[in-house]
């Protein structure tokens, strides 16, 4: 998870030909949102940016991709950030205390349950290598991809485990945007949408996807996933802590000092909301702010299509990816339980 930084004005020609790409992507996902016919079926803005970012993505993209992939990228990753830093100003801080106590419960004990489950998948089911079960395990139980680059320098993995966990948590965490809407209605009665948001929150791999499958529910269930989302991401910093203990215990990593990972942009939502709560700015720059907030998350989700490669399911392997598959099934039932049970405990 790096910090967030604009280009440079000398580099920002490099940057273009991919931001163009992920905006006319996301302007023709956006109009199509807004038509009743689509949206009635299900297809919210922000998943048709996905879908067509990777029907491109796996066609005609391969042609023009060195020229695109600068700002293809820099969509995906920074412009995401952005997008939910100003997701604060849809939020206010009664939103997120009324995800509280039982929203923290299920972050951490979704986490915990996951990473133990992948290291033992990985190492005594899969017979995996401590680095690619711990990196699947991260990015399976906190964040997705960014959690995986985040853990890498911690455990100093090699560039292709790397890649492989990547590509194991992508492939499901992409099938989630559209299993968890799916899903919704046959829960309905187990589920309110604020809690089944804080249900996808706690149990999707990537930020970006939990704010796709959200927005294609309701306002309601989209506002309490990215909270839940947040509160998982925040742990990043304090699990990569832990880990590098564990890995200093078992001497597997090299003598020099373990970079760890602060998530800027996660506390820097909060500080957005918690002014937000203030009620300072006038109603029509806040409108505004969100329109702008829209339009940066559809350029992030039609980038994050356009890097989603069917080939990754060939490079992953097939023991990571049934490592992968069993740590998704967990997250969707397991994490279900755990949704479900905590709300019960802590009503």
């Amino acid at each position: 998870m790096a910090e967030m930084t604009l280009p440079h004005h000398r580099a920002l020609p490099r940057y273009l030909p991919g931001l163009a790409l992920s905006v006319l992507v996301a302007g023709a996902a956006l109009w199509l949102g807004n038509i009743p016919a689509v949206s009635g079926a299900g297809f919210s803005a922000l998943t048709l940016a996905i879908l067509a970012g990777m029907v491109i993505g796996n066609t005609g993209y391969s042609s023009i991709a060195p020229r695109c992939e600068p700002g293809v990228l820099f969509a995906k990753q920074h412009l995401l950030r952005l997008g939910i830093i100003l997701y604060g100003f849809r939020l206010t801080f009664a939103q997120i205390a009324d995800v509280g106590i039982s929203g923290l419960a299920i972050d951490v004990l979704t986490l915990c349950s996951t990473f133990a489950l992948a290291c033992f998948l990985g190492q005594k089911i899969f017979g995996l290598d401590k680095q690619t079960s711990w990196l699947i395990g991260a990015g399976s139980s906190i964040c997705g991809a960014a959690a995986v680059l985040a853990t890498e320098p911690v455990v100093k993995a090699e560039a292709g485990k790397v890649t492989v966990a990547v590509a194991t948590v992508v492939i499901f965490g992409t099938l989630a945007i559209f299993l968890y809407p799916a899903l919704y209605p046959w829960l309905a009665t187990l589920f309110s949408p604020e809690t089944y948001g804080i249900y996808m929150g706690s149990t999707m791999h990537e930020v970006a996807q939990v704010v796709a499958a959200g927005h294609a529910i309701s306002p309601e269930a989209e506002n309490a996933a990215v909270i839940a989302k947040m509160l998982r991401v925040m742990m990043l910093a304090p699990f990569l802590l832990l880990l590098a203990m564990r890995v200093k215990q078992t001497g597997h990593a090299r003598t020099e000092k373990s970079k760890i990972t602060i998530p800027w942009f996660a506390l820097l939502f909060i500080l957005v909301a918690g002014f937000n709560s203030l009620a300072l700015l006038p109603e029509a720059v806040v409108n505004l702010l969100i329109t702008l907030d829209t339009v940066l998350l559809a350029m992030a989700m039609a980038a994050l299509g356009l890097t989603t490669h069917i080939s990754a399911l060939k490079s992953a392997g097939i023991k990571p990816l049934l490592m992968g598959l069993l740590l998704f099934v967990w997250l969707v039932v397991g994490g279900g339980a755990i949704n479900l049970l905590v709300h019960q405990v802590i009503a």
